[in-house]
């Protein structure tokens, strides 16, 4: 939603440009975790912590302030709509960063997301604008840009709720005048769209009844084994469908996407994030020649080593040549108090019994 000096509006999605006076009735809101103490020379960076449930008995369109805050010479403020800053955004909150200074124009970079409900980021709601905020004339009045409907109360309630409060955090940059801005690419973006929409697709894989379409160039440009596969002397070079054994679904979904993407979905997105399906992954990973996505499946599963979990992540290191993890897990394995614990799993058996010289490497390093 787009706002201009005399209030005429005009629907442009949801971002919304203010030039506004500072005469309507708001909240100070108070509870700011880190304040402008966390400034750089031309970013800040703070946190915004709302009650959740005193939110919600405010009227639409009355809204909570930050601090005023200093980035790169110039002052700025949030402003924060809990139910919306006009009706037709009363089931969403409304974000706004207003420019306070005086002195001249200025380029900004504003992002905004949430901490999750483990207290770390969470970057599924993430959102971002660039924009150059002016001077007004009005002295009274101040430049201000930002999302009537940045996201939904009932999914904030749902996924962002903690202890009676959510928490917001805001990231402030200043864009160099004398540089031009170049955005981040996003490449695999569109082609995650390609890959969604399904247009122009020229083979199909078949896995456990489930169809799944792609662009055999994609595919080929990407691992080695599909180029050999689809442009080689192999019989699947000329075939419409191929039938694929030894993956499930859904790692073959998940690495189809990161074919696309270079990216995996987030954590919270995916419907299994155990350390079986990242060994699924990384055996899928090893198999189509896949390297980068060998070392995040890599670091997820050393993310996941105890001494419950690590002869047997040893034993899929060794498996998929994945070097670096293995050497990790024997550096974890041969730690006495680690080892002694780890003897004792189901996964040391099995070590014992398909790596035998890795257990005399070990044993020897203790």
């Amino acid at each position: 939603m787009f706002r201009c000096l005399r209030g005429v509006r005009q629907r442009l999605s949801t971002d919304r440009h203010h030039h506004q006076q500072d005469n309507r009735c708001h909240l100070r809101q108070q509870a700011m975790n880190k304040p402008a103490e966390n400034i750089s020379v031309g970013s800040c960076v703070f946190q915004f912590k709302v009650d959740y449930e005193r939110s919600k008995q405010i009227p639409v369109g009355t809204a909570f302030y930050s601090d005023i805050v200093s980035a790169g010479g110039h002052l700025w403020r949030v402003k924060f709509f809990p139910r919306g800053e006009l009706e037709a955004d009363q089931e969403y909150v409304s974000i706004f960063l207003e420019h306070m200074s005086k002195s001249r124009s200025v380029e900004v970079m504003f992002e905004v997301f949430m901490m999750g409900r483990d207290s770390k980021p969470c970057m599924a709601h993430r959102r971002r604008f660039v924009r150059t905020l002016e001077i007004m004339e009005d002295k009274d009045s101040s430049d201000c840009w930002g999302w009537g409907q940045f996201i939904e109360g009932t999914i904030l309630e749902e996924d962002y709720l903690t202890e009676g409060h959510v928490t917001f955090v805001f990231s402030i940059m200043i864009i160099d005048d004398n540089c031009v801005l170049v955005p981040p690419s996003n490449i695999g973006t569109h082609l995650g769209r390609l890959l969604d929409h399904a247009d122009g697709t020229d083979v199909s894989f078949i896995v456990d009844n489930e169809t799944f379409h792609a662009h055999r160039a994609v595919l080929a440009a990407r691992s080695p084994v599909f180029r050999a596969e689809l442009f080689g002397p192999m019989s699947e070079a000329t075939m419409p469908s191929i039938t694929l054994h030894d993956i499930t679904p859904a790692t073959f979904k998940i690495m189809l996407r990161f074919i696309y993407t270079d990216e995996l979905p987030l954590e919270d997105e995916l419907e299994d994030s155990s350390t079986e399906m990242f060994q699924n992954l990384l055996a899928a990973a090893d198999l189509y020649a896949l390297d980068r996505l060998k070392i995040i499946c890599a670091q997820k599963l050393w993310d996941k080593v105890s001494v419950d979990t690590v002869a047997t992540i040893l034993a899929w290191a060794e498996t998929y040549n994945c070097q670096e993890l293995k050497n990790r897990c024997i550096d974890f394995f041969v730690v006495e108090e680690n080892f002694k614990k780890a003897i004792f799993t189901d996964g040391y058996a099995l070590l014992v019994l398909k790596f035998p010289e890795i257990i005399a490497d070990i044993k020897k390093r203790v």
